[in-house]
């Protein structure tokens, strides 16, 4: 029985954890390519209806709460029940977020479909696909992480290009509508090759050999989550997750509307949007890599240290030339911060809770990504300019990368870090 499980994971030769790293990486193209193209509908939503930048902003804010309200649980849900599932449910909700966008009049309408629906959607993807990752693979868990990741990047490089196209074209409804069916489509079908770990077909981390000996259940160690509780590791990636998506996802919403403001055409302006998507490839792949050598501080070091000076040239920028720059910067930046979340959770805590805690730290980072876009917008709303706002994300980077440099230098993945 155990030879042919074995034949089912690796068939002809090929390790299944390759297969499950190709369709995470379907499943984050699609979810962050749908974050990215809220930023590109922002101004059709403000055109057409009138809506402030805080009402629309603060859709997306809330998207952010059901995310990190979510992250928590859908993570428990992946530990218990596993990926397949818990993406197959999400994957619909999400898409219907976005289908039903094509019928809005009201603002409160926006609220429950990019807020409340594609954000329930939304908190699923981290969770399932990096949580996945993290238990298939652990000498290159940074690496493959990085190409999931890389995945993300493509999406948010096509679907914002797809949507502006069809926004050009059709309209926004049309492109919504589209997008929605997409998205449940592709997430269903790719969520069908998901599975918890390598021990449920017979197989070790990294393609290695099963010893018949061992007992699948015991693959997996580390921390449990009451253990973890108590570690000031655990904390310190909290705060270092709220800092980096308060500066993420306020870019996200807002460099577009930042762009037009400047005197951009809105196809220019979403092409800044789709650069930092095309750089932050660059960045999940190589700090993705980077961080099998150098570890979770060392990786976030980094992140922060990109940010900071990227942010520091936003201050400045007026420009299309500038702003194309800042996107080259940033970029990186935002695919690394993506990338090295997932295995710094299992460098100190295992993979025994790795779901639950991984749902912990993407939930006090969604907070900063729930506060930040809102934010943003209520200060461009009483100031008139994004000035106060960048300078505020300014310092946000400065305080994690404080932070970062608090993360003990040494590893322990067979308990929990002492306090």
């Amino acid at each position: 029985m155990l030879s042919k499980i074995r034949r089912i994971g690796s068939d002809r030769g090929l390790f299944h954890g390759y297969r499950i790293v190709a369709a995470c990486s379907i499943i984050q193209a699609i979810n962050l390519g749908g974050i990215f193209t809220f930023g590109v509908l922002f101004p059709e939503l403000e055109r057409e209806f009138g809506w402030s930048r805080a009402a629309i902003s603060g859709a997306t804010s809330f998207s952010f709460l059901m995310i990190g309200g979510g992250a928590v649980f859908m993570g428990q849900a992946v530990d218990r029940f596993g990926p397949r599932a818990v993406v197959t449910l999400a994957g619909i909700i999400f898409g219907l977020g976005y289908g039903l966008l094509f019928r809005m009049q009201a603002v409160w309408e926006l609220y429950l479909y990019v807020g409340l629906l594609a954000g329930i959607g939304l908190a699923a993807h981290d969770v399932s696909t990096l949580s996945t990752i993290a238990r298939w693979f652990v000498r290159r868990r940074g690496l493959m992480s990085g190409i999931t990741k890389a995945g993300g990047g493509g999406g948010q490089v096509i679907v914002p290009t797809f949507m502006a196209a069809m926004i050009a074209g059709p309209g926004w409804r049309i492109a919504c509508l589209a997008f929605g069916i997409t998205a449940i489509v592709v997430l269903v079908g790719a969520a069908q090759t998901l599975h918890r770990s390598p021990a449920s077909l017979g197989l070790k981390p990294d393609n290695e050999t099963p010893d018949p000996a061992t007992n699948p259940a015991q693959q997996e160690d580390g921390a449990t989550f009451r253990q973890a509780l108590g570690s000031k590791a655990l904390w310190l990636l909290c705060i270092a997750k709220f800092c980096d998506l308060f500066c993420l996802f306020t870019i996200i919403v807002h460099i577009v509307s930042f762009g037009v403001d400047r005197g951009l055409h809105p196809a220019i302006a979403a092409g800044v949007l789709s650069t930092i998507g095309a750089m932050s490839i660059a960045g999940r792949l190589v700090l993705g890599g980077a961080y099998d050598l150098f570890g979770a501080r060392r990786s976030l070091l980094a992140c922060f240290s990109l940010l900071t000076a990227s942010l520091m040239w936003l201050q400045f920028a007026d420009t299309t030339w500038s702003l194309f720059l800042f996107a080259a910067i940033y970029g990186p930046a935002h695919g690394g911060f993506f990338t090295v979340t997932s295995p710094s959770v299992a460098e100190f805590f295992g993979t025994r809770a790795h779901g639950t805690l991984f749902g912990l730290v993407i939930s006090c980072g969604t907070f900063g990504a729930t506060l930040g876009p809102i934010v943003a917008g209520s200060l461009f709303d009483v100031w008139g300019s994004y000035t106060v706002a960048f300078a505020l994300l300014l310092g946000f980077s400065l305080t994690g990368l404080a932070v970062a440099s608090m993360l003990p230098r040494s590893v322990q993945t067979s308990g929990a870090l002492e306090p």
